[in-house]
């Protein structure tokens, strides 16, 4: 059988899996999709935790045992997705060891609700780093406006950053200027640079969702399910252009790494799409791509590389924006829209696995 997955992570794309749970932990299926699926990271997200402690009961002990000692509900959820991810992290540990610190990484996200405040972000970010304490940790910090300057204050400690919910190229850029500040102000404090990793996670099908939607409306139906791919084509230029300047030259000699974009919401949305379209449309050197297990399974069997296909096309991509407008489609109120969506899921996920918690522990008290 051909190992297309080998393939792609030859071309320069680090596979990770977007997905956690301790089902998965346990019966030891994260290790299987490392040594044999060429995995090399995983995200998480409170959605992912969502439905990771509503469907299983091995969570159960953990649960009575925290009852018992009076944690409460929100300590509670921080002490256990603290602990799948201390895990996961041991297990991707080789990948970590084998890529010098470049991949194995876990990510675990602040508290969303904390968005749009800097200052706890940045009190969180730092709490997480402590509790999990595996140097192959991602802490995700929101793009929002004051997820910014949180970026910048996490890294200068010395700890490596997930930024994620990016949808905008304008805001890309600015996420690009935060990580260097950042690594800027490490390197002033003192920290070795080379241990410090950082990644972009931009996402991808719920742009072209939003758009899609949009064009619809308009009658434009012909521009449908390109903007997503063209959007990350063009972010990708902006990366090369962003870390090849004296700037970033200056911090690569004090041995930093540059900051990958990272691929997300990369399973198709739409089922008249091609399943695997956000995966062979962004291949590329020193990219990740994250995908659920079923886009990761499907790329297997049927994915096809073609190169470096994030870079082809560029033009046709800046094309593609003055198109959505000439129909009326306001590339700007996509994406905040998106971005404002995006926050409030994650926001709604972590009260859903709040109420989740709460309720088991009734379950189990009352038992």
């Amino acid at each position: 059988m051909t190992d297309r997955l080998g393939e792609l992570s030859a071309a320069g794309v680090a596979i990770w899996l977007d997905d956690l749970s301790r089902e998965r932990l346990t019966s030891g299926n994260l290790d299987q999709l490392r040594r044999e699926k060429h995995l090399v990271g995983v995200t998480s997200n409170p959605t992912i935790f969502a439905k990771a402690l509503s469907d299983a009961d091995v969570y159960n002990r953990q649960l009575r045992d925290l009852a018992v000692c009076g944690v409460d509900v929100d300590e509670a959820v921080r002490l256990l997705t603290t602990y799948d991810v201390r895990w996961a992290c041991d297990v991707m540990r080789p990948a970590y060891d084998a890529t010098g610190g470049v991949d194995g990484r876990v990510s675990i996200e602040v508290d969303p609700r904390l968005a749009h405040e800097t200052e706890k972000t940045d009190a969180e970010a730092e709490l997480l780093w402590w509790l999990v304490d595996r140097p192959n940790l991602f802490i995700k910090i929101p793009a929002t406006e004051a997820g910014l300057p949180a970026i910048t204050a996490t890294l200068a400690k010395g700890i490596s950053v997930n930024v994620t919910l990016i949808f905008s190229l304008e805001r890309y850029a600015a996420v690009i200027d935060a990580f260097l500040a950042g690594m800027e102000q490490a390197k002033a404090n003192g920290h070795d640079l080379s241990t410090i990793a950082s990644v972009a996670s931009f996402f991808v099908s719920r742009v072209d969702t939003e758009a899609d939607r949009r064009l619809a409306e308009a009658g434009r139906e012909d521009l449908q399910g390109r903007l997503g791919v063209a959007n990350a084509k063009l972010a990708y230029r902006h990366f090369r252009e962003a870390f090849s300047g004296e700037r970033w030259e200056y911090l690569a000699g004090k041995g930093a790494r540059k900051q990958r974009p990272l691929w997300a919401s990369t399973s198709t949305k739409n089922p008249d799409y091609r399943d695997v379209l956000y995966v062979e449309e962004l291949i590329g050197p020193e990219t990740v791509n994250t995908m659920p297990r079923e886009t990761i399974e499907a790329f297997q069997d049927h994915g096809e590389i073609r190169g470096d296909t994030i870079v082809e096309g560029v033009d046709d991509a800046e094309r593609l924006l003055e198109e959505l407008r000439e129909a009326g489609v306001d590339y700007d109120h996509v994406v905040e829209t998106l971005e404002a969506e995006g926050v409030k899921k994650f926001a709604d996920s972590f009260d859903e696995l709040l109420a989740g918690i709460a309720s088991k522990r009734g379950e189990l008290a009352a038992a």
